[in-house]
């Protein structure tokens, strides 16, 4: 399912600022090709790449004060090669995090999925919080989290992955977030899901039922948002001018004529 991705960012520094981004596709993605550029003027930057334990590709870099141009596209192909989930990160992804608070949602977990296990409990947490959340663009804030999106029952996609990342925890089954390119999103922008681990492989779960998960491209992965932000900085001011997103499918895929059920177990490809 060949799939391509873009991202552009006009960024405005207010001085030497540290930069640091996660926009490109993770590593062990299949690529056909590849360009990313951060420019200034007649400026180009060779960013630093670090890679951590998931396979997310950060690229970091000290930009100067004025403005600042970030292309990226790519063109993915065939099925992703996942780097083997340790026992320590099962661990991590069973502990709570900053806006997966599984210790708060505790009690309701257990009354509301008492007896699920496997794949029972993995469909019922997705269709309990794409029931209960309203999709509700500009109105959830950056630092919202599981425990605040229960209470308002409105959030976007990463609101929805905290929910069922903090409820699948409490269930004491591992789960992380995921990042992504969603081609066919409505609308369009950088996406986020939930993935379970069960039997040695994760599962996505896209509670928003706005993406089809098969044809998902992972950019980062963490425990929540805070490890999966497109872009952080340190030591200036930055301001976003512009942000477009784009995924698509590159060709017809018989695949993609068949809807996702948001049933089946599904990995991202």
């Amino acid at each position: 399912m060949p799939r391509r991705v873009t991202a552009e960012l006009d960024l405005d520094l207010g001085s030497s600022v540290d930069l640091i981004f996660q926009i490109t596709a993770a590593q062990g993605v299949p690529l056909v090709s590849e360009t990313l550029t951060f420019s200034q003027g007649d400026r180009v930057y060779t960013p630093t790449e670090i890679v951590d334990q998931s396979g997310s590709r950060l690229h970091r870099l000290t930009g100067e004060q004025g403005p600042l141009s970030v292309r990226y596209e790519a063109l993915a192909h065939g099925p992703s090669q996942n780097p083997r989930t340790s026992d320590l990160e099962t661990i991590t992804y069973l502990r709570p995090s900053r806006y997966c608070q599984s210790d708060e949602v505790f009690a309701q977990a257990r009354r509301q999925f008492r007896g699920l296990t496997g794949a029972e409990l993995v469909s019922a947490v997705s269709n309990f919080v794409a029931s209960t959340v309203t999709y509700t663009p500009g109105l959830s804030l950056g630092t919202d989290s599981a425990v605040t999106t229960l209470m308002t029952g409105q959030g976007v996609c990463r609101d929805y992955a905290h929910v069922a990342i903090a409820l699948l925890r409490a269930m004491d089954m591992p789960a992380r977030y995921a990042a992504c390119y969603a081609p066919g999103l409505e609308p369009m922008d950088f996406h986020a899901v939930a993935e379970a681990y069960l039997d040695g492989a994760w599962y996505v779960i896209d509670a928003t039922r706005l993406a089809d998960r098969r044809s998902l491209v992972r950019i980062a992965t963490g425990r929540d948002a805070s490890d999966c932000a497109f872009l952080s900085f340190y030591g200036g001011y930055v301001g976003l001018d512009r942000l477009h997103v784009d995924a698509v499918l590159e060709n017809e895929v018989p695949d993609a004529a068949i809807p996702d059920d948001h049933e089946a177990l599904v990995q991202i490809a």
